[in-house]
This record gives C-alpha cells, sequence and structure tokens, in this order.
C-alpha cells in the first residue's frame, strides 16, 4: 500500500469522511453506542431543538432525539404539551420514578438544555417509559421578563428612581438610625408573623372576607363619602373646644381600667360563646335549606294563631268536662270493668272473628231469617209469616226430607237428576246453596274454608273414604233401583249437607276472594 499513492489518498479520504460524519453526528450521540432511551412530557417546549444536551449536575449525559407535540389531561383539563425523546448515556439507568426536570437557558443568545434531577424512588422507568408532565417544571423566559420594561413602563421607572434617589439623598444618618431600630422591631415583629402565618389564623379567609366586604361597600361607597364628610364636620366641633375634648381623654384612662376589669370577667362567657357557636355551626349550616319551608309555615301560622283563643275558649268547657271525669274514682272502677269484659270476652271473639272476618257468616245468616219471616202461610190454620205459625214439621215418612241430617241425595233434586244441572218442571235451573250445619270458616293454618259461601254442589266422588263410589239404595224412588254413580251420595254427583265439614278447602266467598283474603293474615 505503501507504493501506490491511489490506495493511501483513498484511505485518507475514508478517513477524513468518517470523522466529518462523527462530528457532524456528535451532538446527536456516537453511532453503534448503546443508549438509555426515556420519554419526557414538558409543559412548553421552551424553544428546545433536536441535539439539545440533557445535563445531570452541570454534566453532558444524552441529547434530545426529537420533539413533537401532545395532548394530555393536566389536573382535570386538556393540555398541550411537548414530548421530547431522550437518548441517555447507559450509565443514567435506571432512573427512579420521582426524577424531575426542567428546561434551563444554556446561554443569554436563547440556547437550551434539559436539567435532569435523579429521584430516590425504588420504582424506576424502564428504557421507552415516559416521565410524566406533572414531574416536569416551566423555565421563566428572558422575554417574559424583559416584556414588562416596555415603553411605556421604562419612563415612570426611571422616575420612580429618581424620586427614591431624591428622597435617601442627604439622609444617611436618618438611614442608619432606621436599620438600627429594625433589630429590635424584626424581633418583636418575628412572632406576631409566626402567629399571622399559622392555619388556625386562618389569615387567608381575613383577606378573601376583606375582599367580600370592599365589593359589598362599593355599592355604598357615595354614601360612605358623604359619612366622613360629616364625621369631619363632627371631628371640626370637637376639636373647637379642647377643653372638653381634654376632660374626655382624662377620663378615658379609668374608663379602660374599668373595662380591662370587665373583659376579664366576661372571659369565661366569652369561651362558652365560643363553644356554642361551634355546636351551631350544623344547625346554620342547615338554615339556608330550612328557612323557606319555617318561613312558609310562620306565614301559614300567623293568621291562624289569633283563631286558636276563640277555640281554647271553646274547649274549656270540655276540658273541665274531661277534667272531671278523670278524677271521679267510678272512672277506674268502669275501665277496669270494660277491660274485664274485654278479657273475659276474647276467647270468643277470637273464636268468632273468622267467621265475620273471613267468611262474612252473619251476612249468610240474616238473609235467610230475613226471607224465613216474609214467607207468608195461608189456609185452614190462619195467615202469618212461618215463624208466628211456628214452621210446620216436615214430613218425617219421606226419604231425604228437608229436616233429615242424613240421606242419599239432596232433598231438593229429583231422583232421575244429577245434582249439577238439574232444573224443575218448569225448566228452571235448581241452584241450592250448601251449607253445612256447622260449617268451618278456616282450617288449623287459617286458609279461607268458607262452605257456606259456596253456590251449589261439589263434583264427587272425592275418594277419601267418605265419599266413595256406591249403589246405596234410594227407597223413595218407587221402583226401587239403586242410585247411578253420576248422583247421589255413593256416586260422584253431590254431597248430601250429612256432614259438618267437607274434605278439602272451599276457600272465601266471591267477596273475599274480590278483596283478595284467603287467610285470616289477609284481612286489613
Amino acid at each position: 500500500m505503501a507504493a501506490s499513492p491511489v490506495l493511501i489518498g483513498a484511505t485518507t479520504v475514508l478517513i477524513a469522511l468518517v470523522a466529518v460524519f462523527i462530528a457532524y453526528n456528535a451532538n446527536s450521540g456516537l453511532p453503534f453506542v448503546p443508549t438509555y432511551d426515556l420519554k419526557a412530557e414538558l409543559p412548553s417546549g421552551a424553544k428546545l431543538v433536536k441535539g439539545n444536551e440533557v445535563r445531570v449536575g452541570g454534566f453532558r449525559v444524552g441529547v434530545v432525539k426529537d420533539l413533537k407535540p401532545a395532548v394530555r389531561m393536566v389536573n382535570g383539563q386538556r393540555r398541550a404539551v411537548a414530548v421530547a425523546d431522550l437518548n441517555l448515556d447507559k450509565k443514567l439507568e435506571p432512573l427512579a420514578r420521582d426524577t424531575k426536570l426542567r428546561v434551563r437557558p444554556r446561554s443569554a443568545l436563547g440556547l437550551k438544555y434539559i436539567e435532569l434531577e435523579p429521584g430516590t424512588s425504588k420504582s424506576t422507568y424502564e428504557s421507552g417509559d415516559t416521565i410524566p408532565v406533572k414531574q416536569a417544571s416551566e423555565p421563566l423566559e428572558f422575554e417574559d421578563l424583559f416584556s414588562t420594561f416596555d415603553p411605556k413602563t421604562r419612563p415612570h421607572i426611571q422616575n420612580a428612581t429618581a424620586g427614591f434617589g431624591d428622597a435617601f439623598a442627604g439622609r444617611g444618618k436618618s438611614i442608619n438610625s432606621a436599620i438600627e431600630a429594625l433589630n429590635p422591631f424584626f424581633r418583636a415583629l418575628t412572632p406576631v408573623m409566626t402567629n399571622l402565618s399559622a392555619p388556625d389564623t386562618e389569615l387567608d379567609q381575613f383577606f378573601r372576607q376583606i375582599g367580600r366586604a370592599s365589593a359589598q361597600a362599593a355599592p355604598v361607597a357615595r354614601t360612605q363619602a358623604l359619612l366622613f364628610t360629616d364625621m369631619a364636620d363632627t371631628f371640626a366641633a370637637i376639636s373647637a373646644n379642647p377643653r372638653a375634648l381634654q376632660a374626655t381623654i382624662e377620663k378615658a384612662a379609668p374608663t379602660m381600667d374599668v373595662s380591662i376589669q370587665s373583659f376579664k370577667a366576661q372571659q369565661p362567657f366569652y369561651a362558652d360563646f365560643t363553644d356554642l357557636s361551634h355546636r351551631l355551626r350544623p344547625a346554620v349550616a342547615e338554615l339556608p335549606r330550612s328557612l323557606p319551608p319555617i318561613n312558609s309555615a310562620f306565614r301559614v301560622g300567623t293568621p291562624v294563631l289569633p283563631r286558636t283563643v276563640e277555640l281554647n275558649q271553646n274547649l274549656e268547657g270540655a276540658l273541665n268536662e274531661a277534667k272531671d271525669l278523670f278524677e271521679n274514682p267510678n272512672t277506674l272502677l268502669a275501665l277496669k270493668d270494660i277491660d274485664t269484659a274485654l278479657t273475659v270476652s276474647r276467647p270468643a271473639i277470637q273464636f268468632i272473628a273468622p267467621y265475620q272476618t273471613v267468611c262474612n257468616y252473619f251476612n249468610y245468616f240474616v238473609h235467610p231469617l230475613g226471607e224465613a219471616q216474609s214467607v207468608v202461610q195461608s189456609g185452614p190454620t190462619g195467615g202469618g209469616t212461618s215463624l208466628n205459625q211456628n214452621m210446620k214439621v216436615p214430613n218425617s215418612h219421606q226419604q231425604n226430607n228437608y229436616g233429615s241430617s242424613t240421606g242419599s241425595r239432596p232433598w231438593d233434586i229429583p231422583v232421575d237428576q244429577k245434582p249439577q244441572g238439574a232444573k224443575d218442571m218448569q225448566g228452571n235451573p235448581l241452584f241450592r246453596l250448601y251449607a253445612p250445619p256447622y260449617q268451618p270458616a278456616i282450617d288449623a293454618q287459617g286458609n279461607a274454608d268458607c262452605q257456606n259461601g259456596q253456590d251449589g254442589y261439589p263434583n264427587g266422588a272425592l275418594n277419601n273414604g267418605r265419599y266413595n263410589r256406591g249403589d246405596i239404595q234410594d227407597g223413595s224412588d218407587e221402583h226401587g233401583l239403586p242410585i247411578p254413580d253420576s248422583f247421589g251420595k255413593g256416586g260422584n254427583g253431590a254431597i248430601v249437607p250429612d256432614d259438618n265439614n267437607l274434605p278439602g278447602l272451599s276457600g272465601g266467598t266471591y267477596v273475599t276472594r274480590k278483596l283478595g283474603i284467603q287467610n285470616l293474615k289477609d284481612v286489613p
């Protein structure tokens, strides 16, 4: 190669190109060097550009690879931020999660760099993670600072500086005296400022309330100006009589002494009043919501209240009678008798109650009773109702008569008809209310079993041991034929009223079914 000028020249050119390439890309990092890559969200790009440095403690540890805008949620609001791609040295890996960063100026000409402040958290960022915007601070720009000195402000600042200079000119001794007096002043001021800055002082609320008071006083500013004008006249009148003012001032000292002693005695009251105020705070907070109904009640009650005087006067006699009743010893005896009567009648009422509340048996008794009283008897025995004639005894020789307690079939149904759908000679339906002699109202569980409130005859056979199929002979039939299975006690046609309680539950009456009463518990 040493003998070939072409190869030497080519090698020299290649080395120069590589050096130029590396020098050109030095700001972006050396090629083929591994890096620790992170993204950082910044409140503002702050005139950052690609290739700006990233520093830690003043030392360069990386560069800004790229910069682009993005939108993020910051404190619950959508905000535009700048996302910077950082290529950092591997020696920084890994950075703690509480690492902070900020953009700082590197020179007065506007060059910027990103300063990293590594954190101490055990949790770290992996390569490719993003440092959130809440951990970045927005820098103050020189332009923002210099913009405060606009053309209108600069002359005023010059005039103020000249005025301050004239004010201090020739007053060096006074300034020294003031500085000497500031030392004890600041010593005394320190505890005062400590108290003012304490959270319990709520100094921020003081200024806030001052602002509110000023806002309320603004509409009456003219009135306040007139007030101070009048007060000036008053003070002018007071100053016109110096002797009277002097006497007033002389009496102010003993008055203050008495006030100081009085304040000591008032201290417990103020302490109790403070405690009472704290306790009343919930009630005061409730007043804005409760006052409108209370005011409405007062508006309604105010005209009514005078009328209560007449009502009280009218009630006076009744209340006096009630007082006499209460003081009468016989009242207690009567109450005891009533209690005894209720105690004695309670079992009977408990027994009778289901018959009326669930089955309404009283109405089923009264209605037929009225019909019985209205049936007119005529003939050789005379007129009048059935009850007045003591109701004639039925023919005891007739089988299945209505006076018998047992029978093979219902007494009002012809022998050749089934009770369900039976008709008389005129073709009218025979409809009889079935009612056992001592029918129940409820079962042991309180379920409705109103057998007296049902119409017609239940279909048999029930096959329960009492009403099965059979061939009972009906002697009233002139042919002496056995009762078919389709009707009669031994068949499935009907059950004659010779049993106090039908098997199963008959349910409620049509009224209780309409009211939804299926059990004693359903009675309102």
